[in-house]
């Protein structure tokens, strides 16, 4: 058996992670551990005096400017590269995430929408650049491997950003953005100190090669397109330089593409509703906010501590099959939560299912973009950034309004688009069966190969 066809192991992946692998999740986790703007700028505004109506309104501005962010995020690393970009991002984030503490007075809106707004953009721009950082620097054979080891670093980080929050906020309120300042900045120097001013893609060129030569000699990545990522790439030009229009244009023209962004809207909107809807479904039927806490720890400490594990044994298996079986477990999963009122045990079980889901499917959906080539894959990468960060604004308003209109039966509405998203997903994603070679080719004999159609 072929080292290829075997499972990865854990540790052999963790081994496998070259060094400047380890510094980008490094800095990505210091980066989420002080990232605080959007899970308390709404809490702090109010706090400060502005009403709930601005509140909210600074929140519509920093999500608007997180969607535009990764977008221009993978046009910048497209253009300029990916250390420049995650530098660029994190400097410019510092400063704009710090002044929001002096701009929350009274009659400060305006500038403070506009700072908000910015903080948002370069806050997420910097993500794009680091999944292409990623996809060039790690081994192919780990590369959803990698993807799930970010995916935790952001995880974790997440799980303990609330924490050290609650602990600054009984010092000053104003701590939560001077800190996720300080660790913007901090991600900045190690990223200029530690991390490859070039990408792997880039070689010798510099990024100004031949982009259709280079799509063939990235087609066998798992989870290319097939002829549409030569399509791609030539409609991108001949050097990463291109006009940025060419490279979307082609995204646009890429069907299956359109499928999996599709996936990523649908699954994203459904997916929130565990943060949205299942507090507003708990508290109708007078759960204490303590039990939505431990429904919040039971899926992160699931989550951490499983997913590498989990991803390693589903490597053996075809993309496209851990694509829709994480969606449709992760739909049953949402499904459950409508039995919430007749016990917590469903509550805890939904939950469990729908990390059981996420963990099974997104790292695959999470890597999928970056088997493109180098030609146009950060802008894949961030217009699907993009596309989930659309998901994310748009979900308080589908969730809240279907939630009050449905009831317990908007839970079985998430299960049925989760397992639309994965249909989507699986046209997204699968490919085309390797043409197999004639009988008198496999025998040595020199005939033509015959090409066997497979499905698409």
């Amino acid at each position: 058996m072929k080292k290829e066809d075997t499972p990865i192991g854990v540790f052999e992946a963790l081994r496998a992670t070259p060094t400047p692998v380890r510094y980008l999740l490094g800095g990505v986790l210091v980066n989420q551990l002080g990232a605080f703007v959007q899970t308390f700028l709404v809490l702090y505004l109010t706090f400060r005096g502005m009403s709930a109506a601005a509140a909210g309104l600074a929140l519509v501005a920093y999500s608007a400017g997180s969607v535009l962010g990764t977008m221009l995020g993978g046009e910048f690393t497209q253009r300029f590269g990916p250390r420049a970009t995650i530098v660029t991002a994190m400097a410019g984030s510092a400063p704009l995430v710090a002044a929001i503490s002096w701009l929350s007075g009274p009659g400060a809106l305006g500038p403070l929408l506009v700072v908000v707004g910015l903080a948002g953009l370069f806050t997420q721009a910097y993500r794009p650049a680091a999944a292409v950082l990623l996809s060039d620097l790690m081994p192919e054979r780990y590369q959803v491997m990698a993807f799930s080891m970010m995916r935790i670093a952001l995880n974790i980080g997440a799980a303990l950003a609330p924490l050290i929050a609650a602990g600054l906020i009984l010092v000053d309120w104003d701590l939560l953005f001077w800190i996720d300042g300080a660790t913007a900045l901090v991600y900045a120097l190690l990223a200029f100190a530690l991390l490859p001013k070039k990408t792997v893609a880039e070689g010798p060129g510099d990024g100004d090669g031949d982009a259709e030569a280079e799509a063939e000699a990235e087609a066998d990545a798992d989870g290319a397109t097939g002829p549409s990522v030569t399509t791609a790439a030539t409609a991108a030009g001949t050097t990463t330089g291109s006009r940025a229009g060419s490279g979307y244009t082609a995204m646009l023209g890429d069907r299956k593409y359109l499928y999996y962004l599709a996936a990523v809207l649908l699954g994203s909107l459904t997916y929130a509703q565990g943060h949205i809807a299942l507090p507003l479904e708990l508290m109708e039927h007078d759960y204490p906010t303590s039990f939505y806490s431990t429904v919040l720890t039971v899926s992160s400490v699931v989550l951490i501590t499983c997913e590498l594990k989990i991803t390693a044994y589903l490597s053996r298996l075809p993309k496209h099959v851990r694509v829709i079986t994480g969606h449709l477990v992760e739909a049953v999963g949402l499904a459950v939560y409508a039995l919430s009122s007749r016990s917590g045990a469903f509550t805890i079980a939904g939950a469990v299912l729908v990390v059981a889901g996420i963990m099974i499917a997104a790292p695959s959906m999470f890597a999928h973009p970056a088997t493109f080539p180098a030609s146009v894959k950060a802008r894949y990468i961030g217009t699907m950034q993009a596309v989930g960060g659309a998901a994310g604004a748009l979900a308080p308003l589908f969730g809240v309004y279907a939630w009050t209109v449905l009831g317990s039966s908007f839970w079985v509405l998430c299960g049925v688009v989760t397992a639309l998203a994965g249909l989507l997903a699986l046209a997204g994603v699968r490919q085309p069966r390797e043409p197999e070679p004639a009988a008198g080719a496999r025998a040595g004999t020199g005939g033509e190969p015959e090409v066997v159609g497979g499905a698409s």
